[in-house]
């Protein structure tokens, strides 16, 4: 499957370095404002991964729930994410966009619906955590229908045998979980074990772009810089507390950030 998402990887690829990929939730700080920070990071960032807010977080450390949790208040919806991602998409600062987010939320709108939408909206990609392999099996085929990339995600827990069939199973992107925590944690692993985990995934098939996420910041990114990509969410989410926190302006200060975050794996 040959779509924004494969292309963004070829051309980091390229130029010699891992994709960088960013995630924030929609509707975070303001719908309005959600809009202006994806337009700021896809300056810098390869690929944009965009958070439904969720009141039931369970992958989601303490950043992401307080960014979701922003969301929320301010009202944000499944549709509002969607119109979010359009008029994103149809702006000259348009990225990949993978969607993120929890299976019951997809059941209550409806699967097809669901799907429909994102096609429609011009959605890459989708990153459903509680929807593990091979549950996933029949979702991920109706993405696959619509040429949305289902993401799979992987941990450094999962068996060799349940590696090759998720692999085998994956689309254009392996999501990998750096360390058994919710998002934000401290990296407790050392960059040299993540990537000894990463290199076993790597070989059982070198084709299929592998990503790291989970505890990644501007301090720990270049020591795992040899990755086809990298994710940073909660550090992003962070910022944008803390700018609110010192009234500054969160889009200019994510901006930076973001900018940042590139320079360090160039």
């Amino acid at each position: 499957m040959i779509n924004s998402i494969s292309k963004a990887f070829n051309s980091a690829k390229k130029e010699g370095r891992p994709a960088l990929l960013t995630y924030t939730v929609a509707g975070d700080n303001t719908k309005k404002n959600s809009l202006k920070i994806l337009k700021a990071i896809s300056k810098y960032a390869d690929i944009c991964e965009l958070g439904f807010p969720h009141n039931t977080p369970i992958a989601d450390g303490g950043q992401i729930q307080t960014s979701s949790y922003r969301a929320i208040k301010n009202g944000t919806k499944i549709k509002d994410v969607f119109e979010i991602v359009k008029d994103f998409k149809s702006s000259k600062f348009s990225k990949p966009i993978i969607l993120m987010g929890y299976f019951n939320m997809i059941l209550q709108y409806g699967q097809n619906k669901f799907l429909n939408d994102c096609k429609k909206n011009k959605i890459d990609g989708l990153i459903v955590v509680d929807l593990p392999w091979p549950e996933n099996k029949k979702f991920a085929s109706k993405c696959k229908k619509k040429s949305i990339s289902f993401v799979q995600l992987i941990s450094p827990t999962t068996s060799k045998n349940r590696l090759i069939s998720i692999i085998k199973d994956s689309h254009n992107m392996i999501y990998y979980i750096s360390m058994l925590s919710t998002t934000g944690g401290k990296l407790k692993v050392s960059p040299k074990k993540i990537l000894l985990n990463y290199e076993k995934i790597k070989s059982i098939n070198s084709n299929k772009n592998c990503v790291i996420g989970f505890g990644i910041t501007e301090k720990s990114i270049s020591s795992l810089k040899s990755a086809d990509g990298l994710v940073v969410g909660s550090a992003i989410c962070r910022e944008i507390t803390n700018s609110l926190n010192k009234r500054q302006n969160p889009v200019t200060k994510v901006g930076n950030m973001v900018k940042k975050l590139k320079n360090k794996i160039l």
